[in-house]
């Protein structure tokens, strides 16, 4: 599988603190998932349709 090259960072990550988030980078079947302040760590990957579930699994969360 190849490493995507789009990241992308959430709106709420400041320009203060804009380093300490995850970044993302989905591909059409999968999502990778980095830590901003170590990239070269290597990404996490998985299934889209698993991701979208932990996000609406964490919408739902109070």
């Amino acid at each position: 599988m190849d490493i995507p090259g789009d990241w992308r960072k959430s709106s709420y990550s400041g320009p203060d603190d804009g380093n300490n988030c995850v970044e993302i980078a989905p591909t059409p079947t999968h999502i990778s998932i980095r830590d901003s302040k170590n990239p070269a760590a290597g990404p996490l990957t998985v299934p889209a349709g698993s991701f979208t579930l932990f996000i609406e699994a964490l919408k739902k969360t109070p």
